[in-house]
């Protein structure tokens, strides 16, 4: 399937009907015979019409793997060759964990750099630096990550880290006081595609919001939108939305903070903010039905209506700026089966491009069979 929106584009024909019939045709072209359907020239024509068919499929396939609206894998990378934009690779979580001291220390202690603490199930988070920890503290915040990369590590809530892997004498005790983010797998063909497309705006050394946008994208594979807005001069608000609707919390905000404020890509006027979008809430009450000739399969259509009504809480949050839109909803569970639909919430509702659409209470109620 094609990126962006964009038609799709065939580079050669691949129907093996067009193909045998083009072949039996120059045959007979050039030597006045017609060939019958049994006939054991046409069969053998028939027998390389396969052939024919898969080579034709490679080249298209060939061509395709030249456009970025259809490149995957390998030869997407070599897509972002051209602009110097490479795939972002899978990242570890990261958390801050507080260490709390038994008592007062009376001389400097060290913390070494990949002390681990982990929640009990197997999953480490080690301090990323050697940390001195002066005369007279009670405790000390030090930066850790997960030591394997990939999802696994987010969403540990603060206090969940609190067993220390190897016990420090003076050490009373360590939990995490953020919750663990950032942790992400490689980044996908999809999200791959649409950085490379964006890749033109970094050029631009003005601060354009799209060049905002781009560099903010390269510090997690986990960000799929950002909002840019001067909300007063030389006042840059940046703010990034997560996979699946996620609300970047104070570790990816700081992973952001550190692409955007470089001074390579920030102009030097510039002062710009990462802040996480602002959440509007909204509640989806109704009732639908189903038509009496559907009977037999109304169990069915009520699970595909659970699905739709799941899809759309998923589409309704993966944008930032995104209306909160009934209609959307309503056509949604009608082509899931449904023969009525009657929505009491939500009403629309216009969002700003720095804010996202989250669902707070959903009631949804199956008002039987209906006749048409």
């Amino acid at each position: 399937m094609t990126r962006f929106n964009l038609p799709d584009v065939e580079f050669a024909k691949k129907s093996a009907q067009e193909i045998e019939a083009e072949a039996v045709a120059n045959y007979e072209g050039l030597t006045d015979i017609k060939l019958a359907d049994a006939d054991p020239r046409r069969k053998f024509i028939q027998s390389i019409v396969l052939l024919a068919v898969q080579q034709r499929s490679n080249i298209n396939y060939s061509a395709k793997q030249n456009l970025l609206a259809y490149a995957n894998g390998d030869f997407l990378d070599h897509q972002g060759v051209s602009t110097d934009t490479s795939r972002l690779p899978a990242t570890a979580s990261v958390t801050t964990l507080r260490f709390v001291l038994s008592v007062a220390l009376e001389k400097n202690e060290i913390i070494p750099a990949g002390t681990m603490g982990t929640a009990g199930d197997d999953v480490f988070f080690a301090t990323t630096e050697q940390v001195v920890v002066p005369a007279g503290l009670t405790q000390v915040d030090v930066e850790a990550i997960c030591t394997i990369a990939g999802s696994q590590g987010n969403g540990y809530l603060p206090g969940q880290i609190n067993q220390l892997v190897k016990p420090i004498r003076w050490v009373q005790s360590i939990q995490n006081v953020t919750t663990s983010e950032g942790g992400s797998d490689e980044e996908e063909d999809d999200a791959y595609a649409d950085r490379i497309r964006q890749a033109p705006e970094r050029f631009s050394v003005a601060g354009p919001d799209g060049a905002y946008r781009y560099w903010a994208r390269t510090a997690s594979p986990l960000i799929v939108d950002v909002s840019v807005d001067s909300p007063s001069p030389c006042v840059v608000e940046i703010r990034p939305l997560l996979k699946d609707g996620g609300v970047p919390g104070q570790e990816i905000l700081d992973l952001v903070d550190g692409v955007c404020n470089d001074r390579k890509i920030r102009p030097l006027t510039d002062h710009v903010q990462v802040l996480a979008p602002e959440i509007v809430s909204y509640d989806i009450s109704l009732t639908y039905w189903i038509s009496t000739g559907n009977s037999s399969t109304a169990a069915s259509i009520q699970a595909n209506v659970q699905q739709a009504l799941s899809d759309y809480k998923q589409w309704q949050k993966s944008k930032l700026g995104r209306s909160v839109d009934p209609s959307e909803l309503i056509a949604r569970i009608k082509n899931a089966g449904a023969k009525r639909v009657a929505v009491t919430l939500p009403a629309y509702k216009a969002l700003s491009p720095y804010q996202v659409a989250v669902e707070n209470t959903v009631a949804i109620d199956y008002g039987g069979l209906e006749d048409d």
